[in-house]
């Protein structure tokens, strides 16, 4: 299962290089606000991943999920800790969210070692 999260690492960072590449103003200062608004700040880094986790499950993005579950690792949050956020999110979106919280679930696993 390790595997899933390589291939989704190699294959962002390929494909960020190739955008930067291009040095469009844009891009890069959407890329530069996005990475601080994770930052400590009024609320704690931690806390600012597990919202994003919510809020791409509830926009059904599975490669922001992916990140953001990456994310969630770096800041220790707990598999019970992420199962409370797959349930808020299913709880917000719905169960057109059910499929990604299965893949969440899986990538997850994959992160653990599992």
């Amino acid at each position: 299962m390790e595997d899933i999260v390589k291939e989704f690492n190699e294959y962002r960072t390929k494909m960020n290089d190739v955008l930067f590449e291009q040095k469009n103003l844009t891009l890069n200062r959407f890329f530069n606000l996005d990475m601080h608004a994770y930052a400590d700040g009024a609320i704690d880094a931690k806390t600012k991943e597990m919202l994003g986790l919510v809020a791409s499950m509830v926009l059904r993005c599975d490669d922001c999920i992916k990140y953001h579950l990456g994310k969630c690792k770096e800041q220790s949050v707990s598999t019970e800790q992420v199962y409370e956020v797959f349930a808020i999110a299913n709880l917000v979106g719905g169960s057109i969210c059910i499929p990604h919280t299965r893949r969440a679930a899986e990538y997850w696993d994959a992160l653990n070692g599992s």
